[in-house]
C-alpha cells in the first residue's frame, strides 16, 4: 500500500500529533545557530563577575538576534542589561589554557632580567647586628663569600600560556522575542543571507595578490570573528584552477560586477562583499567595497589604520543592510494565509521533513496539510508577513526550487519542488 493512500488519516490527525511532529523541527540543525547564547571571559566565578557577564552577554545576544547594534541604546533594552539574570535559562564554567600576548610575555621577561641580574651578581645581603655594652646598635652588613661551586643561576622560565575561566551563558529565546516584540524591535530569524567574500589585496609597491587562507589567515580570522559575534553567513571561495579562471586578481581589483557575478555562481551564495584593499607604505589601509544584493550593486570606500576596523566596518554596513531587509515585528507584521503547493514529496519521510522545515521557517506561524495528489502537496500556511517575503526567506535555503512557468489556479499559490 503506498503511502498517501493513508493520506485521509495524517489529514485527521490530531493537533497534538501535528504538535509533535512540528516540535522535530527544532531538533535539526539551523542556519545559524547560537543566536540566544554566549561565551564570556570571567575573571573568577564572583557574584559581581557573573552579574557582569550576564549584562555583557545580553548586550551581545541582542545585536546577534537583531542584526542592529542602534537597539541598544533603546530605553526597553538598557532596562534589561541592568536585569540580566532574568532573561537566563541556563549557566556553565568551563577554562582553557591561551596564549600568553607577546607584549605582557616581553614586559615579564623584562622584569624577570632585572631581578635575575640583582640575584647572579651577588646582591643578596645578610644583616649582622653587633651591640656593644652601653652603646646603639649600629647594624654591619657582611657580604658572604662567593661560593666557587655554585653553578649560575639562570632566569626563570616566563609562561607562554595562563589558564582563563569562562561562562557560558544561554537567554530564553522566548523571553528575549518577548522584550524585542514589546519594545516594537524587529527580530532577525535564524535563517539568515550568505555572504561571499572575495578581496584583492596589494602591497606598497603594487604588487597584487587574492586573499587566500594560507597567506591571509590573519584577514580571514578577523571576518569570522565579525561573523561569529553577528551570526552572519559568512563563505569564502575556495580559490581553485575553476575560480581563478574565472576570476584574478585585477577583475576583483575592479571590482568587475559581471565577472565577480559569474565566478561566485558555484557557490549559491545569496549575496557577495567584494573588497580590495592597498597597504600604503605609511602604513594606512585604503580600498574600495562592493555588495551584491538583491540585483543591486552598492559600491563604498574603505580607509582605516587598523586592519580589524577596516574589515569590520564594511561588514557591519551590509549586516545591517540584511538585516533592516528580513527582520520583522511580530506584533506590527501583516498577517496572511497562502498555499505553498510542493511537488516531489513521494514517502512519508519526506512529507515529515517538508512540514518540519516549513513549521521551521520564522515567517510561518500555523500550518495546515491542505491536499495531496500523488507527490503532490499542498499546505496552507498562516504567517507573520506577507507571500513575497515567505519567497524571499525560501530563496535562501536550497530545499525548496521555485517551478517557473507552471500555470497557478490562484494567485496566492507558491510552487516549489522539495529536493532534499
Amino acid at each position: 500500500m503506498k503511502w498517501h493512500e493513508n493520506f485521509s488519516k495524517l489529514l485527521g490527525v490530531c493537533s497534538l500529533g501535528l504538535a509533535l511532529l512540528f516540535a522535530s523541527a527544532a531538533t535539526q540543525a539551523l542556519p545559524v545557530t547560537g543566536l540566544y547564547s554566549e561565551h564570556m571571559a570571567v575573571a573568577n566565578e564572583s557574584d559581581a563577575e557573573r552579574s557582569r557577564a550576564f549584562r555583557e552577554a545580553l548586550q551581545a545576544v541582542i545585536l546577534r538576534v537583531t542584526g542592529e547594534p542602534q537597539w541598544l541604546d533603546h530605553p526597553t533594552i538598557i532596562a534589561a542589561v541592568e536585569n540580566a539574570q532574568s532573561y537566563v535559562e541556563a549557566i556553565g564554567y568551563s577554562s582553557e589554557f591561551i596564549a600568553v600576548p607577546a607584549e605582557v610575555a616581553a614586559r615579564a621577561a623584562q622584569s624577570t632580567d632585572v631581578t635575575g641580574t640583582a640575584e647572579t651578581t651577588g646582591t643578596t645581603e645578610a644583616t649582622e647586628i653587633t651591640q656593644m655594652p652601653g652603646a646603639a646598635v649600629e647594624p654591619t652588613v657582611a657580604t658572604p663569600e662567593p661560593d666557587a661551586n655554585q653553578a649560575e643561576v639562570s632566569a626563570p622560565l616566563i609562561p607562554t600560556t595562563r589558564e582563563q575561566r569562562y561562562i557560558d551563558v544561554d537567554f530564553s529565546s522566548a523571553l528575549i522575542d518577548e522584550l524585542l516584540t514589546t519594545a516594537n524591535i524587529p527580530i532577525w530569524d535564524s535563517n539568515r543571507p550568505s555572504v561571499l567574500v572575495w578581496m584583492a589585496l596589494q602591497d606598497e609597491t603594487g604588487n597584487r595578490s587574492l586573499m587566500t587562507a594560507d597567506i591571509n589567515n590573519d584577514i580571514i580570522e578577523l571576518i569570522q570573528e565579525f561573523a561569529d559575534r553577528r551570526g552572519l553567513p559568512v563563505l569564502f571561495p575556495v580559490l581553485d584552477f575553476e575560480d581563478r579562471r574565472s576570476l584574478n586578481e585585477d577583475l576583483v581589483w575592479t571590482l568587475n560586477e559581471e565577472a565577480i557575478r559569474k565566478a561566485s555562481n558555484r557557490y549559491g551564495a545569496d549575496s557577495i562583499l567584494t573588497g580590495r584593499l592597498h597597504f600604503t607604505a605609511s602604513g594606512e589601509l585604503v580600498g574600495l567595497w562592493q555588495f551584491l544584493f538583491q540585483d543591486e550593486a552598492d559600491v563604498f570606500d574603505g580607509f582605516s589604520t587598523d586592519l580589524r576596523e577596516y574589515l569590520h566596518g564594511p561588514l557591519a554596513r551590509v549586516t545591517s543592510q540584511l538585516a533592516s531587509y528580513f527582520a520583522i515585528v511580530p506584533e506590527s507584521a501583516t498577517r496572511e494565509m497562502v498555499q505553498l503547493r510542493v511537488d516531489g514529496v513521494g514517502s512519508l519521510q519526506e512529507y515529515s521533513s517538508l512540514l518540519s522545515y516549513v513549521s521551521g521557517l520564522g515567517l510561518v506561524e500555523s500550518v495546515s496539510p491542505a491536499q495531496l495528489d500523488g507527490e503532490r502537496l499542498e499546505l496552507r500556511l498562516g504567517l507573520v508577513g506577507d507571500a513575497q517575503q515567505l519567497f524571499e526567506l525560501i530563496a535562501l535555503d536550497r530545499d525548496l526550487l521555485p517551478i517557473e512557468g507552471v500555470a497557478s489556479d490562484a494567485s496566492d499559490v507558491l510552487h516549489y519542488r522539495w529536493t532534499r
